[in-house]
């Protein structure tokens, strides 16, 4: 039988996440660092699904996967600075300085999956927005085929259309949530 734990973090526990997001934002002061730190948060995604973790921890790992697609999906287009913002985010998964060392059989990654969970909620409006992308992009992407049409032609017009208006609702929501109520991690 399941069992729900309630851990609440101090605000002390909640600067040491962001020193970390601060400590990202100066490391990917240039494209290389920036795209190691993808591609680092990539691969410890990639491990977590190797190893036997605790289902609570791989399970919030695992989620990572959706910032690692946001940034790289061109036809969502974030802007370079929300791409910054978020590898700066991960750059908490491939600091050596994480709170409990990843090495550490069983509770290595515990530290890890807090984060990705706080991560995952602060940017759950973006996640919800991306996700909308996705389906819609898919869902009309069979809608086309199924009319016989080449979803290739005009794609750009189609796609950008439902981009524009879901990076206006996200960037709406953002304003509106950072606007007092509440603790916010300074991530976008």
């Amino acid at each position: 039988m399941p069992v729900d734990i309630t851990i609440t973090l101090s605000d002390e526990d909640l600067d040491r996440f962001q020193d970390s997001i601060d400590k990202g934002k100066l490391a990917i002061n240039d494209a290389e660092t920036a795209t190691q730190v993808e591609e680092s948060a990539s691969l410890l995604i990639e491990k977590a699904r190797d190893i036997d973790l605790p289902q609570f921890i791989s399970d919030r790992i695992l989620k990572l996967q959706i910032l690692i697609n946001m940034i790289r999906d061109d036809e969502w287009k974030l802007s370079d600075d929300e791409r910054d913002s978020i590898r700066s985010a991960l750059f908490y998964f491939i600091d050596p300085e994480d709170i409990i060392p990843d090495h550490i059989p069983g509770i290595g990654f515990l530290d890890d999956a807090m984060y990705a969970e706080i991560v995952i909620q602060e940017l759950g409006n973006e996640i919800r927005m991306y996700q909308e992308f996705c389906q819609f992009r898919i869902a009309e992407e069979n809608r086309r085929r199924n009319r016989g049409l080449d979803p290739q032609v005009g794609r750009e017009d189609w796609i950008a259309d439902k981009r524009a208006v879901l990076h206006a609702r996200m960037h709406e929501r953002r304003k509106l949530r950072s606007g007092g109520r509440g603790w916010r991690m300074r991530l976008l």
